[in-house]
């Protein structure tokens, strides 16, 4: 018999799964019905079927490898071990094994839909953590009939179409025998079970429709765009089945004063020229309160102060980020004739040649570079 490694196209040290999965590539490739034409695939398929009986077991692959296919059992056996082929044949046929054995019970009550709400919170909150409320319609669990949705004094039945399994089983012939698949019942929808006897209040839903309020917590540190997951506060399933999860996504209002980057918070401080190039002690209003901040002598425009630990939460983590303190040097418009000749005074200290006091000086140049 051929190396049965070989005919799966894998090395004696693969891995079960590695094994597992270039099976199913060569299962789907090979399978008679996938190549109705290719006269080889049969015995093809069958080769590979071996081969991975024999090296999907642990204990037989170890004696495989000691013995050879003596050892192993690999070529003596007259048929399959369907135990070993159900996941092939699910992706095949949408079902259990083709050989038979036990149908699969039913999938039980469906899980119910997740829903998804927009929270829009205050600058602050986001940046310290909160408490928010909101308000979704979501489906509840029927009170009256404690979500069977069965009438009170009734009961659900088994569904006599599929034996209360949730599944219908179809037989027919193929090259290989016979090949079984399953589907979901279609008298009963999978659940394995009817409702001869509906209740009234939820129509035999098990669940009705509500507005409820949830308070959620907000961690420190979120911005638009983070999304908060509640796990089970989605809409529970029909008929007792499982609640889907609740996403909250965040809209953060902006602040009137901070600008948020990352975890950083900006603020734009406007100066007088005086105050950046004499310096300035100022009292300055942080969102945990007022600190000194010290702007120095010579100050140039968008030099930049770092308040550290004065920013944002890092949400993931620990700390905080900065508080960036950008300068901005307001150069004054209007001049009073006092301003305008202290001006005048300083430009002459420091040798700055400026422009002179007449009017209409600035007039006359425009003018000299727009005549014709």
């Amino acid at each position: 018999m051929a190396d049965l490694y070989a005919t799966l196209g894998v090395g004696p040290q693969a891995t079960p799964e590695e094994i597992k999965k270039a099976y199913r590539r060569l299962a789907r490739q090979l399978h008679p019905d996938a190549s109705p034409e290719d006269p080889v695939a049969e015995a093809r398929f069958k080769e590979v079927a071996r081969a991975y009986e024999v090296l999907s077991d642990p204990d037989r692959r170890r004696r495989y490898d000691t013995f050879g296919d003596e050892g192993a059992g690999a070529g003596g056996r007259g048929g399959y071990d369907a135990g070993g082929f159900g996941d092939i044949f699910e992706a095949f046929f949408g079902g259990g094994s083709p050989f038979g054995g036990a149908p699969r019970g039913p999938a039980g009550p469906a899980r119910g839909a997740d829903l998804e709400v927009v929270a829009r919170i205050d600058f602050v909150d986001a940046v310290f953590g909160c408490q928010q409320e909101v308000t979704v319609r979501t489906a509840v669990a029927c009170d009256t009939c404690e979500a069977t949705g069965a009438a009170p004094g009734t009961t659900p039945e088994t569904c006599g179409e599929c034996g209360g399994t949730g599944q219908v089983r179809r037989v027919r012939q193929s090259i290989l025998g016979q090949m079984v698949t399953a589907g979901p019942c279609g008298r009963c929808g999978g659940a394995g079970r009817i409702i001869p006897s509906p209740c009234a209040d939820c129509r035999g839903e098990g669940r009705r429709v509500v507005e409820k309020t949830y308070n959620v917590d907000v961690p420190a540190g979120v911005d638009t765009g983070s999304t908060l997951r509640l796990s089970g506060r989605g809409a529970v399933g029909p008929r007792g089945g499982p609640a889907g999860d609740l996403y909250v996504h965040l809209e953060v209002a902006p602040h009137d004063r901070f600008e948020r980057v990352g975890d950083d918070l900006l603020f734009d401080l406007h100066l007088g020229v005086a105050q950046a190039a004499l310096g300035v002690l100022l009292e300055f209003e942080t969102l945990d309160g007022t600190e000194d901040l010290v702007i120095a002598r010579g100050t140039q425009p968008g030099q930049v102060y770092r308040l550290r630990g004065r920013g944002v939460p890092h949400v993931h983590g620990r700390g905080r980020g900065d508080l960036l303190v950008r300068a901005v040097v307001d150069v004054p418009a209007e001049l009073t004739d006092d301003e305008d000749e202290l001006l005048r005074r300083l430009a002459e200290l420091r040798g700055e040649p400026v422009a002179p006091a007449e009017q209409g000086f600035f007039a006359r140049i425009r003018s000299a570079f727009t005549a014709s």
